[in-house]
């Protein structure tokens, strides 16, 4: 598939190659724009940019615009697509540009090319009778967009400002083939139905209170499956040589101020003010672990220091961005930070990036990595970033763990390595990172006493495994569809007494489970034992133990199972001693 450029130069690839894809999604917004003039031309055009599944477009309509159009569109669409029109790239001058697009009615056009220097030159691309200002690229030909779905509709302020007019946003996808088409429809009907925040209301997980928008409340079931993660990460940590520690939510600005928190991520911060002091809540833990480190003089031979710490951290995101478990205000980060000398680098990110890969297998997740480089805001010199960045390169080449170049997006005091896995039905989530940092420790005068007894300064790792405990939760949830494995299952166990008479059995059986760390429910309700199995399989509990006259008469239990086919769901009479080693096997 050919790929036009803005200095003209064609590319080809396929479309699995990043950059093809986002041309090609970027080339159907362009289509969706052609359509919606030719069957409104009053409409007014502001942008349309390929997005990571898919593209938008925003419209200034000139009436109530529904859903119930998009048919058209999209059969508007796929003339254009069938007309099989080439894209041209060319240049305007400003002044001409403005004209153009004045003269077209285009105000938002008129509005982002006003803004541009007056030296640039603009780059056009058109396509038939379609013609729009757009740094590209684009694909050479709309034919290739073979699969065309608009999936819905949105409000988007102008420039994502609340003060600017309200326009009507449309999404959608594109595909050159229609088998890649279905699939990424079964997809998206699979994931609304594995919909962590209607599981997470069905399950009891977690509640969504409008007393605290972005602020998650964890009901009982749903602490049992984040207690579970920490016992898993506390058994990982203290293997690997961890030490953890807690350190406080509320700091002073002062601290903020030398970690560059406060200069680079200050709109992102809750503050307040105590006794005429600025302070603020935490948005992450490291500026915390960088005192600690300071709190006693260090020496060669303790390092590396692993500190750990499960922070309690918080975030002022903006209320359209809050998203259920997976994107919220106050969350539990899995933060670890360790101090080094340089040669010990490349060994504790492999350390780290092992530990990753394990902890993603463990709960059957592949997953791909990107190097995150310089971003525009950063701080430190070009020789720690240079040095910083090879580092990580290095480490991953030495595991032969493949990776990708994410230019720009690194945090500001380092590059990272970000972990994204891949879910049970093909979708991407961004948890694990590894940030290397020479900032923070130069900023702090960190410091620890070398072997030649000369005063040294350390490097350090940021990262994190889970990323959010909360949102790695949701994660879960819908990678799981709900029917987590035994060991995660809130209750991994639900008893069903046939009637009140085998009430007594029914609990003598549940004491001998918790005896053995078994988490269970007694279903005490005076129900119909067909109504009490269909109850506890929505409740998607991996175990069902039935209890009625032949149990009570050979002091055994009868077992049926989640998951199996509907012939295999019984697994038949056993004793409680069987069924306890069974559970705990798995």
């Amino acid at each position: 598939m050919k790929v036009i450029c803005s200095n003209n130069e064609i590319l080809e690839g396929s479309f699995e190659d990043g950059m093809v894809k986002s041309a090609f999604w970027h080339t159907a917004a362009h289509v969706l724009a052609q359509a919606v003039k030719r069957l409104y031309p009053d409409t007014k055009c502001a942008i349309g940019p390929a997005i990571e599944n898919g593209f938008y477009y925003d419209f200034d309509f000139s009436f109530p615009f529904s859903e119930e159009l998009l048919p058209a569109i999209e059969e508007e669409m796929k003339k254009i697509v069938k007309e099989s029109l080439s894209l041209q790239m060319y240049y305007m001058e400003k002044d001409e540009a403005l004209a153009y697009m004045k003269e077209h009615s285009e105000d938002y056009k008129v509005e982002m090319i006003e803004n541009l220097p007056d030296s640039e030159q603009i780059s056009f691309y058109k396509q038939g009778e379609y013609a729009e200002f757009c740094a590209g690229p684009h694909i050479a030909n709309t034919s290739h967009l073979k699969a065309i779905k608009l999936l819905s509709v949105a409000g988007a302020y102008w420039r994502g400002d609340e003060k600017n007019k309200m326009l009507t946003r449309i999404y959608g996808i594109a595909f050159p083939k229609a088998s890649e088409l279905e699939q990424y429809l079964h997809m998206i009907n699979e994931a609304k139905l594995r919909d962590h925040r209607k599981l997470g209301k069905e399950l009891g997980l977690f509640a969504l209170m409008e007393q605290g928008p972005g602020f998650p409340f964890l009901l009982p079931k749903g602490l049992i499956l984040k207690n579970l993660l920490i016992d898993y990460w506390r058994q990982l940590h203290d293997r690997e040589g961890y030490y953890e520690i807690s350190t406080p939510i509320i700091l002073n600005r002062s601290l903020w101020e030398t970690s560059g928190h406060w200069d680079h991520y200050r709109d992102t911060m809750y503050t307040t003010e105590i006794e005429d002091e600025d302070f603020a809540i935490k948005p992450m833990s490291c500026p915390g672990g960088m005192l600690v480190y300071q709190s006693q003089p260090r020496s060669y031979r303790e390092l590396p220091l692993r500190l750990g710490e499960l922070g309690l951290v918080h975030r002022n995101e903006k209320s359209g961005t809050l998203h259920g478990l997976m994107r919220v205000r106050a969350f539990t980060q899995d933060d670890a930070h360790i101090f080094m000398t340089e040669d010990q680098i490349i060994d504790e990110i492999q350390n780290v990036a092992r530990l990753i890969d394990e902890v993603y297998a463990r709960f059957g997740f592949a997953y791909t990595v990107e190097l995150s480089t310089r971003p525009e805001n950063s701080i430190g010199s070009d020789e720690d970033w240079e040095l910083a960045t090879t580092a990580l390169a290095k480490a991953m080449d030495a595991i032969n763990v493949p990776y990708s170049i994410n230019e720009g997006d690194g945090a500001f005091y380092g590059p990272k390595l970000d972990f994204h896995l891949r879910d049970s039905i093909g979708r991407t989530w961004q948890c694990g990172t590894i940030q290397l940092d020479f900032q923070l420790p130069q900023r702090f005068g960190a410091e620890y006493i070398g072997a030649d007894g000369e005063k040294h300064r350390p490097i350090m790792i940021h990262r994190v495994l889970f990323g959010s405990i909360e949102r790695f939760m949701g994660i879960l949830i819908e990678h799981y569809a709900g029917k987590f494995p035994v060991w995660l299952a809130p209750v991994q166990v639900k008893i069903l007494p046939v009637s009140d008479k085998y009430m007594d059995y029914a609990q003598e059986i549940a004491n001998k489970l918790k005896a053995n760390h078994i988490r269970l429910e007694i279903d005490k309700r005076d129900e119909k034992l067909g109504y009490k199995i269909r109850e506890a399989r929505l409740d998607k509990v991996p175990y069902m133990i039935i209890l009625g006259e032949k149990e009570l008469a050979n002091g055994s239990v009868s077992v049926r199972q989640r998951d199996a086919a509907d012939d295999k769901q019984d697994m038949g009479e056993m004793s409680v001693e069987e069924l306890i080693a069974m559970l705990q096997n798995e």
